[in-house]
């Protein structure tokens, strides 16, 4: 025991190679993460400033814009920084943190997506108790129980990973404190007591996503028996942009929990970990502005109203 190491800083290793491929690495990192900073940014505030947006279901589609931006900040700024000065080193603080600001958003967003399929199932297969049912309390109320409900988790899921000493090895072979290569690297008693809180998740999680394929089964179901084709049409601009959201969580999700763990840095272990850590939060927005009509709609009013402006200060 005496020859032991503890170490209290890690080394984060991304794809190493010449300083100029660094450089393009950071260009990336920084470019996707503007992209979504802006979509993200503007999809909150088109839904804050519109008040024909003023529904539950745009309410909840502006927290996930919320947990996007929060989820692809804790890991990209830092990894354009990283990239563009060579600095690899990260302490175990700041690895905590990183990790457990990590989950929970994505756990955060898991909850709200189970409470935005309800919302859409509510909406479309009994419109006449909507209003009744989801009011703006309750919906405040499963706003707020999802950020709890994350951040009980995370705190539990970090503090589990964390709370015995790094004796085997410092080096993480990620461009960030990626879960899954902490627990490569941390002692048997966690990573024993992980399986079992994981395990545990998992069995909740598949419950909520029966719940969620049910409902989006319903809910297709009585679109496709609703005779009139703006209803339909309607219908499905408002629920095709949550159901391929939530598809593209699940696909990265796995990819992030089910892909195997790298024991060294490669080009396909850094565009795997992209693919989970900044696709989605580069991509919802998008998804959201193309394929829901009101959201394309308050964005054309909003650009009006700032030409508007623009030419009212120009005249003035």
């Amino acid at each position: 025991m005496d020859n032991l190491t503890v170490f209290t800083e890690f080394l984060l290793m991304g794809v190493t190679g010449s300083w100029e491929l660094q450089v393009l690495q950071g260009v990336l990192f920084l470019v996707i993460y503007l992209g979504a900073l802006t979509g993200n940014l503007v999809t909150v505030t088109v839904i804050m400033t519109d008040t024909r947006l003023h529904s539950p279901m745009y309410f909840f589609i502006s927290n996930v814009a919320l947990l996007d931006l929060g989820s692809i900040s804790v890991i990209v700024p830092r990894a354009v920084v990283n990239s563009m000065t060579g600095h690899t080193s990260i302490s175990l603080a700041e690895c905590a943190a990183q990790s457990f600001l990590f989950s929970f958003f994505a756990s955060v967003e898991f909850a709200l997506l189970v409470v935005m399929s309800y919302d859409r199932y509510m909406a479309i297969c009994h419109p006449l108790h909507y209003g009744l049912i989801i009011t703006p309390s309750l919906c405040f109320q499963a706003a707020a129980g999802s950020w709890a409900s994350g951040l009980v988790y995370s705190a539990i899921h970090t503090g589990c990973m964390f709370r015995l000493p790094f004796t085997r090895t410092n080096v993480i072979q990620q461009y960030f404190c990626d879960i899954p290569q902490i627990l490569r690297i941390s002692s048997s008693d966690v990573q024993f007591s992980e399986f079992v809180l994981l395990t545990v998740s998992v069995c909740f999680m598949s419950v909520c996503f029966a719940f969620m394929f049910v409902s989006y089964v319903n809910i297709f179901s009585t679109v496709l028996k609703t005779c009139s084709g703006e209803a339909r049409n309607k219908a499905m601009s408002t629920c095709t942009p949550q159901l391929a959201i939530l598809l593209l969580f699940l696909i990265s999700g796995s990819v992030a929990v089910l892909g195997p763990i790298a024991k060294k840095a490669s080009l396909k272990n850094l565009l795997t970990a992209m693919f989970y850590t900044t696709v989605p939060p580069f991509v919802n927005p998008i998804i959201y502005c193309l394929r829901n009509r009101e959201m394309n709609a308050a964005l054309r009013r909003m650009f009006s109203r700032y030409c508007q402006f623009q030419i009212n200060v120009f005249l003035d």
